[in-house]
């Protein structure tokens, strides 16, 4: 009897043809697509409707089995509610790297052993090795390694990445050859499970706005803002001030809560918007942890998705990571991820809490936050 393996499917072609893959290697292959969210659209269509639609025909044509499980519940309680929660401390939080650690690799990997499954697969652009370290995937530009940080050697141990070693074009290729019909479907964005929207409009169904000044450097207001938590740092759409200064664009640099102000600057290389220290908290390693208490190493460092590796010096400090950039830093946003990587292998990594001023050795005295 062949090694059952259990295919976490969105309806993409990634996914898709991580099924059809495995399927033709000779695995006993189960499909199974995620609903995490109960919403309706504006026309009273529930918004998975035609992704579960893609599922079911594409596992039709590869002739695998294919089932709907609902972890709407656990999607609420584990990722939406902590989500809520920092935009509401006037963090940008990044939900999809809790979505992998509660959802797909705990509350899915749990399901697909209940199947029978020895291991589960998804359609994500990283790679692993029998030691159960995380590898970057082969596309430079698709690794999503940033993303599964948080996700334990034991639990990728019992994960496969059929595509992680391939590029993009090579999978879109496989589908269009094979025929698959979601071959040209493109590639999904938005929040974890919540998809495309528009995303002021949705965040206000849950967290009441309260609009404030804009206000420059100087101290001078010179606009008004909807709500802090509609603004990120470094964004420069939708500020809507114009007439203003010399010229240039206008950027975000801060957010003082205290006084409910968004902080604004002009020109896209303010040094505001750079730092060289950052402070990162909840921190979690893949497999062991890289250093001990109090020690410092050498490494890499993603502040956010498909950024270049930045060399950093780590050191651990009460359970904390203190992040030196080896070179300046752009617009590290507190409520994203710092992520660590020694070559290929992601060690692991935090959540940003604090961004220090670059020329003091206080930790404390913060320029962004």
């Amino acid at each position: 009897m062949s090694e059952r393996i259990v295919v976490g499917m969105s309806g993409g072609v990634d996914s898709s043809v991580a099924a059809l893959l495995l399927k033709e290697q000779g695995y006993d292959v189960v499909g199974v697509f995620m609903k995490n969210w109960e919403e309706e659209d504006i026309n009273g269509t529930c918004t998975a409707e035609e992704d579960w639609r893609d599922v079911r025909d594409v596992c039709d044509l590869i002739g695998i089995p294919y089932y709907s499980v609902n972890f709407a519940k656990e999607y609420w309680d584990r990722v939406f509610s902590y989500f809520l929660k920092e935009y509401r401390a006037g963090r940008t939080p990044n939900p999809d790297v809790l979505c992998n650690r509660e959802i797909k690799f705990r509350a899915f990997l749990d399901f697909a052993m209940t199947l029978g499954a020895t291991r589960m697969a998804t359609g994500h652009f990283v790679r692993t090795n029998e030691a159960g370290q995380l590898l970057k995937g082969s596309d430079s530009n698709k690794d999503q390694s940033y993303f599964l940080y948080m996700v334990h050697a034991q639990q990728l141990k019992k994960a496969i990445f059929p595509v992680g070693g391939m590029t993009k074009e090579q999978v879109r290729k496989i589908a269009e050859d094979r025929g698959l019909p979601v071959s040209k479907k493109k590639d999904s964005t938005g929040v974890c499970f919540i998809g495309e929207r528009n995303f002021k409009k949705f965040l206000s169904e849950y967290l009441p706005a309260q609009p404030g000044d804009m206000v420059s450097p100087e101290g001078e207001v010179v606009g008004r803002h909807d709500g802090l938590m509609y603004y990120t740092l470094g964004q420069r759409r939708g500020l809507g001030i114009g007439g203003r200064g010399d010229g240039r664009s206008w950027f975000v640099i801060g957010k003082d809560l205290e006084k409910n102000r968004l902080l604004v600057a002009q020109g896209e290389d303010h040094p505001m918007l750079y730092s060289t220290q950052s402070i990162a908290e909840d921190v979690t390693w893949v497999g062991d942890a890289p250093m001990k208490e109090g020690e410092t190493i050498t490494c890499t460092a993603r502040y956010r998705y498909r950024q270049p590796d930045q060399p950093v010096e780590a050191t651990l400090r009460e359970g904390r990571l203190l992040l030196h950039s080896l070179v300046p830093q752009r617009a590290v946003t507190p409520g994203q991820s710092a992520v660590l990587y020694k070559d290929d292998v992601c060690l692991g990594g935090g959540i940003v809490t604090k961004v220090v001023d670059p020329g003091s050795a206080d930790p404390d005295k913060q320029i962004n936050y």
